[in-house]
């Protein structure tokens, strides 16, 4: 058993970083190397709110509202964390003390939900003076949001981005020393900061980031821009981190980066991702493997046969195509054409048969035509997803396809889009009801939203799976009889 170390405020856990906090001396000058450094802001920060808390007569409460990706998922968690070492209690009610939004800006309807979600704080905020307003991530590394919020949302206290969300406690203490909004955006980083605190979500599944940044530069796409310069994390701090999850109870592994096919390629000595994924399925106690997103241009041999001889590595692969026409990969950047991403297929499906693909497209690019567009439902047709992200352009100011002419009428691409949907909605009914009466592995993760005499599951191929069952079972791999296609899902029992 893991020793249990005593916070201030009386409670117990078990963690090497709580027990380095309580040992800072806040007496003395902060620290200059990280994470000591934060460690130190967060014990500041603590003071204050255990003043506040004794005033009001209660814990002050946080929510922290995440947008976007996996990867913000993943940030979001380390800022709870930080958080709770703070002395905040985590809540969902966006009426709590300190309000944090992880903002995305992959497309304008992100940004818009966050400008809608400020607007109706308002009036909270003038309620509530005491209360916080925190908003970091993708959406703050862009200037014009910037300026916005300081001009039409001027309440709000903090705003950082996505490169120094580990000087979190570091603004936010500084924000509680002054009066005035805290702005600190880094243009880009080459720092990588270890061993901050972090809560998560699930007990039995974690994300672990092995690489920040995207060298790519798609011309649709901001991420580069707002993320950075790819960025990858020491092989033997991911297989720490790892090693520590799995002995606190995790099954299932998720390694995150926006092009994890390009992971070590940044190194002195290049350290490939397939190798990586050797190293992660060593760690005893682990059960499953996933990872996310493969850009097909670096999808090497070696991690197809890493895959192939994998017995952790889960049978999904997600392979963004964005779209068929080899006259519209060029101009989006994508460095493939039709015929080399069709070919990289045959090759996967060659070596793992019951490999599940998935993939992203988009609809409207600028002077997608109906020619193109019909090049992509052939690619759709030929690989037989069984599922897709589809999705219609949006322009996002700053990337090279903004400027571009022959941006499509809005009613074409909304046909378009329901024509795709549909074409890839009914392969997948067809490739799902293929193993309907099998008996398959189930990871449960949670009741069921819709009925709790029902537990929800995840199979190898992340499709998801409803069966009789209590909370008993969330956590657990059980051996699950697929007894109904539903399109999308199953229903099943345990077998």
């Amino acid at each position: 058993m893991k020793p249990c170390y005593k916070r201030e405020d009386g409670s117990m856990r078990e963690d090497t970083i709580t027990r380095a906090i309580e040992e800072i001396d806040i007496t003395k000058p902060a620290p200059t190397q990280e994470p000591m450094r934060q460690y130190y802001y967060i014990r500041k920060c603590r003071q204050i709110v255990q003043e506040e808390s004794k005033k009001l007569g209660r814990p002050l409460t946080a929510c922290t509202k995440t947008f976007g990706c996996q990867m913000n998922a993943r940030d979001s968690e380390k800022i709870v964390g930080i958080l709770e070492e703070i002395g905040y209690k985590p809540v969902e009610d966006e009426k709590a003390d300190f309000i944090i939004y992880n903002t995305c800006t992959v497309r304008e309807n992100a940004n818009l939900k966050v400008y809608g979600r400020l607007g109706a704080l308002k009036k909270e905020k003038k309620k509530n003076p005491h209360m916080k307003l925190a908003l970091c991530g993708c959406m703050m590394q862009e200037d014009v949001v910037v300026d916005k919020i300081q001009k039409s949302y001027s309440f709000v206290d903090l705003i950082f981005g996505t490169h120094n969300i580990f000087k979190f406690a570091e603004l936010l203490y500084t924000r509680m020393q002054g009066d005035r909004m805290v702005i600190d955006i880094w243009k880009d980083t080459n720092e990588i900061v270890e061993d901050l605190p972090s809560e998560r979500k699930f007990s039995f599944k974690a994300g672990v980031n092995v690489m920040f940044g995207c060298n790519n530069f798609c011309t649709y796409c901001i991420v580069p821009y707002v993320r950075g310069r790819e960025r990858s994390r020491n092989p033997k701090d991911i297989l720490m981190e790892i090693e520590k999850l799995v002995s606190d109870g995790v099954v299932e592994i998720m390694l995150l980066g926006q092009n994890v096919n390009s992971y070590g390629k940044d190194f002195e000595e290049p350290f490939s991702f397939a190798k990586l994924l050797q190293e992660v399925e060593k760690v005893e106690g682990l059960k499953r493997i996933r990872f996310m997103t493969s850009h097909p241009k670096d999808l090497s041999d070696e991690l197809i046969q890493v895959m192939k001889n994998s017995k952790k590595i889960c049978k999904h692969l997600h392979l963004p195509v964005q779209a068929g026409s080899s006259r519209l990969l060029r101009i989006m950047n994508r460095r493939y054409t039709k015929e080399q991403y069709l070919d990289l297929v045959a090759k996967i499906k060659k070596e793992i048969p019951d490999i599940s693909l998935t993939t992203d497209i988009m609809v409207g690019f600028p002077g997608e035509t109906e020619e193109d567009f019909m090049e992509t439902m052939d690619v759709v047709r030929k690989v037989r997803y069984d599922a897709a992200y589809t999705f219609i352009y949006s322009k996002r100011t700053g990337t090279p396809a903004a400027t571009m002419p022959d941006q499509v009428p809005e009613d074409i691409v909304k046909e378009r889009f329901q024509r795709l949907l549909a074409e890839i909605q009914s392969i997948s009914a067809e490739l799902t009801k293929e193993d309907e009466g099998t008996i398959q592995e189930v990871l449960v993760e949670e009741i069921n939203g819709q009925d709790e005499s029902l537990v929800t599951g995840r199979l190898s191929n992340n499709l998801l799976v409803h069966f009789k069952g209590d909370t008993s079972l969330i956590g657990e791999l059980v051996k699950v009889k697929l007894v109904e296609c539903k399109g999308f899902y199953y229903m099943g029992e345990l077998a």
